[in-house]
């Protein structure tokens, strides 16, 4: 495998333009052993940005990856998520320290509001920006933000990313968000970047990856890592998954194979309100 290519946040900092999703994982005890070797495969194939949420499985997964970096913390740039119901001042900074406690370390390197909720955003920036103070979080970003929800964050601020769906069947993004990230250099971070595998019967998804000898998810993979700004955080909860996952940074798509799959996933041409799963 080739050397992992990095994106820029605005910060400066660079992350791995593959990390590691954990939607899911972290809920089934007789999984555990499982999930935690996929994470560890993951970093040690340089896959070392892992996003987690303290939503999913209502702390597990933050458990679990916390189980899962011990020993290995200097390695990893650790994400995570705060409930758009726990974004106000204090409840930003208890729902952070609830999730620092879970993952078993003093700070988060990339801290998101996980979608846009009723909490004014100066008061989630603020109590964000404290937490950037005490060093209980290195930064702060979005999630499931369109381009009017980044438009009413305070003016002068700057979140480091915006996490959202985008993959060859939500093209939406393409018509107006992502040309609005790239505007504020602002790398967007792509979560379901297969649909969480429902792209893998698509016909053209299949030829294009025979021609490569490839799978369809390392062609899906490939396609959304064709643009430099985009960072795709694909759940693995198999070593073999990882594996597979880390192969699509070797598969350069041709003009061609991007063709092809325009033909079969056509970007749309009108605004198209952001999605979410």
């Amino acid at each position: 495998m080739t050397a992992i290519r990095t994106v820029a946040l605005p910060s400066g900092v660079l992350v791995p333009a593959l990390g590691q999703g954990t939607w899911y994982m972290g809920e089934d005890p007789a999984r555990r052993g499982e999930e935690m070797d996929a994470l560890r495969t993951g970093l040690d194939l340089g896959l070392t940005l892992i996003d987690t949420a303290e939503m999913y499985g209502g702390g597990s997964a933050e458990s679990l990856v916390g189980a899962a970096i011990s020993g290995r913390r200097d390695e990893v740039f650790l994400v995570s998520k705060v409930l758009p119901s726990h974004a106000d001042h204090d409840g930003v900074r208890a729902a952070c320290h609830a999730s620092l406690r879970r993952l078993g370390t003093d700070r988060i390197d990339l801290y998101l509001l996980h979608w846009p909720g009723r909490v004014p955003l100066a008061e989630t920036v603020a109590g964000f920006d404290s937490l950037v103070g005490d060093g209980a979080i290195g930064s702060w970003g979005v999630s499931n933000f369109d381009v009017d929800d980044l438009a009413a964050l305070p003016a002068g601020t700057t979140p480091q990313t915006d996490q959202i769906l985008y993959n060859l069947s939500r093209r939406g993004p393409e018509v107006d968000l992502l040309p609005e990230c790239r505007r504020r250099s602002m790398p967007v971070m792509a979560y379901s970047p297969i649909e969480q595998g429902r792209l893998l019967g698509s016909a053209a998804l299949r030829e294009v990856a025979a021609a490569h000898r490839a799978t369809p998810a390392q062609v899906a993979l490939a396609w959304v890592l064709r643009d430099d700004s985009v960072i795709a955080i694909p759940k693995a909860a198999t070593r073999d998954h990882v594996q597979e996952n880390a192969a699509a940074l070797d598969l350069r798509l041709t003009a061609d194979d991007l063709a092809a799959l325009d033909r079969a996933f056509p970007a749309p041409d009108h605004k198209v309100p952001l999605e979410m799963l």
